[in-house]
């Protein structure tokens, strides 16, 4: 899967970016999510650290979920489909974490995720400008070292890692398609399949050994093959002492 778009015009743009926690009564938007597949995709993702164990109260991993900053003293807040954020300050008690401001709030995001859609490509967009592009955001205001873009239809992933110099670059991958997601000790692919009666391409994991991360119902059959091998193997066993003329029941 190498197929690309091309990368967004270099610009020199500079920022004055602080980081302020929104205020309680800041309106974030209230977009509604582009298509039905967004969310599975998301919660696939997640479903699948969750049941291994990967996910700890320190973390912050969240769908369509607003990443903020201040720019040239206006607030910019931008809701990834997807975002880890390896290590964040627990909330006060009794607050909903409603958003999420880097260094003011924790660490910066590790890995941002795109799902593309039949919009305008807006993932791409290095609009230099308030509101700025999603691409200029995560790029050159929060500086999020893995940008993951995926298209559900095709099964397309791209994903760019921040460069020394600043700038994103496309990353290949390994012989089996995946790619390294060091922060997370994890790699990341595609897989053809179905769940959630949604048949097509999904983004999975799978650790440092090659294993997939399984979902839970695949976890529930994989119990289920392993108890039939294990009957299968009592009744063998049983067979071959009634061959021997050996009652097992007496045994």
């Amino acid at each position: 899967m190498t197929q690309t778009l091309s990368k967004p015009d270099e610009t020199k743009t500079q920022y004055n970016i602080t980081w302020e926690k929104l205020p309680d009564d800041f309106k974030l938007p209230d977009d509604p999510v582009e298509n039905i597949d967004q969310p599975l995709l998301a919660a696939a993702l997640r479903e699948a650290l969750d049941l291994a164990g990967f996910i700890l109260a320190s973390m912050l991993i969240a769908s369509n979920f607003g990443l903020c900053a201040k720019v040239n003293d206006k607030t910019v807040v931008k809701a990834p489909d997807w975002v880890y954020v390896p290590s964040v300050l627990p909330p006060e008690p009794g607050e909903v974490r409603r958003s999420y401001t880097p260094n003011a709030e924790g660490e910066v995001p590790a890995v941002v995720m795109e799902f593309l859609s039949d919009t305008d490509g807006s993932e791409y967009s290095n609009k230099p400008t308030y509101p700025y592009g999603k691409w200029r955001f995560y790029e050159r205001i929060l500086q999020v070292p893995i940008y993951v873009i995926f298209e559900p239809k095709s099964g397309v992933l791209e994903v760019y890692r921040l460069s020394t110099s600043g700038e994103y670059e496309l990353q290949e991958p390994d012989a089996n398609q995946r790619f390294w997601i060091e922060s997370m000790g994890l790699f990341l692919g595609v897989w053809e399949g179905e769940k959630s009666q949604r048949r097509g391409y999904w983004l999975r994991w799978w650790d440092e050994n090659g294993n997939l991360l399984l979902w839970g119902a695949e976890r529930v059959e994989q119990e289920r093959q392993r108890a039939e091998e294990e009957r299968q193997k009592v009744d063998r066993l049983m067979a071959y002492l009634r061959s021997q003329g050996i009652d097992p029941n007496g045994i």
